[in-house]
């Protein structure tokens, strides 16, 4: 069988979906499990930020939830546009978040 171009953009999507899809469902669980470890060296301004976070209570379970669910619809390819859309409001929070918080994490956060 001869693969055409569309067959090779289907394969690099797939690729990408699964690795974005395990990325969030990563981000997801560390927010519930606490398995990564804290970087000592955090800006100031990013720990404050992160400790009004802890504040509101039900809200890292909150993000942490759409990150899992958001992860797990990306990964197949018929839940694909309702994963984006779960996870849509995590990823304008993060991006802006890192727009204003912490800018040296801004190019990873805008390429994902």
């Amino acid at each position: 069988m001869i693969k055409t171009k569309n067959d090779y953009e289907k394969e690099i999507l797939n690729v990408l979906s699964i690795l974005l899809g395990l990325l969030l469902i990563n981000g997801g669980l560390d927010k519930f499990f606490h398995y990564m470890p804290i970087p000592p060296d955090l800006p100031e301004a990013l720990v404050k930020d992160n400790l009004a976070f802890m504040e509101i209570a039900w809200l890292m379970p909150l993000v942490g939830f759409a990150e899992l669910v958001g992860g797990i619809l990306i990964l197949f390819p018929l839940t694909r546009a309702l994963g984006a859309l779960v996870i849509f409001p995590v990823m304008v929070g993060i991006l802006l978040r890192h727009i204003f918080v912490a800018p040296e994490g801004l190019i990873i956060a805008a390429i994902i």
